[in-house]
């Protein structure tokens, strides 16, 4: 296993014993050694979203969808957070987008 996979891991379990700023730092440093772990990136914004900071969240995760425009999964826990904050039109784009992506990705799986 390598070490991004291992400070993962370690951070996982963190997160389910909701010792959250100790998952921060080795989501972190799992990123720190390869900077699209997507798997790392999401379960760090899922602790600030877990720790109440909506906003830190929502930054991460909108920073992320810049580089990967095409993760289903960012786009659906943007709307979350956006949910969690009441902003109810930001929320319902995100969701669509998070079900354009994945119907995009059904028609090309069709193909094959």
């Amino acid at each position: 296993m390598s070490e991004k996979d291992d400070l993962y891991d370690q951070a996982t379990d963190l997160y389910a014993e909701q010792r959250f700023d100790a998952a921060i730092e080795l989501f972190d440093r799992a990123l720190k050694l390869d900077p699209d772990y997507a798997d790392a990136l999401h379960g760090l914004v899922m602790c600030y979203q877990a720790k109440g900071d909506l906003d830190t969240a929502i930054e991460m995760t909108r920073r992320y969808i810049e580089r990967q425009p095409g993760d289903i999964l960012a786009f659906t826990n943007l709307s979350m957070f956006y949910q969690r904050k009441g902003m109810i039109k930001e929320a319902e784009a995100a969701a669509a987008e998070a079900r354009r992506l994945d119907w995009k990705r059904q028609l090309k799986e069709g193909r094959k």
